[in-house]
Formats: structure tokens, sequence, C-alpha cells
């Protein structure tokens, strides 16, 4: 076998592995802790959250401002957002809400609620300051029904992927926190 023979050879044995993307950074939202409620319906089951199209994707949607969305490639939510979510407002509304017991319409609990709970994420991204904006729409239906519409904004620490989901995490807490707020009574 000639030497430009076995170079070819070589070069198709290592052309695969030149082709090939690095994995995907996974990232996922933290639960972050908040004030204690009493005085909420025992038995609250959060339905699905409702979230825009443009961030049903796996990659994070860094922004979506000036007309143009800026989507992180190779930095992905490490499950669906909307699963996501759900499961961090379960943790977060059950322990913002100690007397009652909250549960996801997703899961296998079938309990008939005392009091439901929707959500309607509209945007969650950065605005064109830098800051993470949330925007959602809560109803609360239970003894009375009420609903209202909400804007948080946190500022990530600094540029990277992390702080931006960190600051995401505390978004979404205080979106747990006007919740609980419709639910309970501090």
């Amino acid at each position: 076998m000639t030497v430009s023979r076995r170079f070819a050879l070589l070069a198709l044995a290592v052309l695969p592995s030149a082709c090939t993307s690095p994995n995907p950074s996974l990232y996922v939202l933290a639960s972050v802790p908040g004030a204690t409620l009493t005085g909420a319906p025992r038995v609250i089951q959060l339905r699905a959250i409702g979230i825009p199209h443009y961030l049903e994707r796996s990659q994070i949607v860094r922004s979506s401002e000036g007309y143009r969305m800026d989507v992180l490639s190779n930095e992905w939510w490490g499950e669906p957002l909307d699963a996501m979510m759900s499961r961090i407002l379960v943790q977060e509304l059950n322990q913002r809400l100690p007397g009652s017991m909250v549960y996801g319409d997703a899961g296998a609990i079938s309990t008939p609620p005392d009091a439901t709970v929707e959500i309607n994420l509209q945007r969650f991204d950065l605005d064109r300051d830098g800051a993470v904006l949330l925007a959602a729409q809560i109803a609360v239906d239970g003894k009375r029904i009420v609903s209202r519409g909400v804007t948080l904004t946190v500022r990530p620490t600094d540029t990277t992927t992390g702080a931006l989901v960190a600051a995401m995490s505390t978004a979404t807490a205080q979106l747990a926190d006007a919740a609980a707020g419709m639910l309970g009574r501090g």
C-alpha cells in the first residue's frame, strides 16, 4: 500500500470524529426559597404552564429583542422548559405554602383540588437592558377566581449562561411568590 493511500484511509477514519460537534452544555432552573404564607387551600393543582412557541426548543433563548432571536446554539435546557418550570413551581409553592399540598397536573396524583393555578408565560429572556424579563398571566380558581399579570425583571450577575440561568431561577421564584400571594396570606 502506498503512503498516499494509507494517508487517505487514515484521513477517512479521522473525518467522522472531526465533523462531530461537542456535546451541548445542559442547564436547569433551580428552586429558590421564599417567604411562607398561611391560609391557602389545602390541595392545590398547578396546571401545565403555557409557554410561547419561541421558547419551545432545547436551546436557551438569550433574547428576543430588536425583532431577532438570540439563541445559545450549544447551551440547552436539560428538560423541556414548560415541564421544568412546572416542576420548579410545584417545589416552590409547596415550600411557600406549608399548610397545603401542591401538585402538577402532569404527575400521577389525581386528588380533586380545592384550588387550581394556571400560568401563561408570555416572555422569558433578556430585555434590551440585559435583565431577565419574565412576563406572565396567573389565574387562581378557588373560593374565588383571581387573575393578574406580572412583569418581573432580574439582572444577571455577569454575561455567562450560568448567570443567565441563575437570574431566570430567581425570576421563577418571584413568579412563585406572586402565585402564593394569590393563594394565601402572610
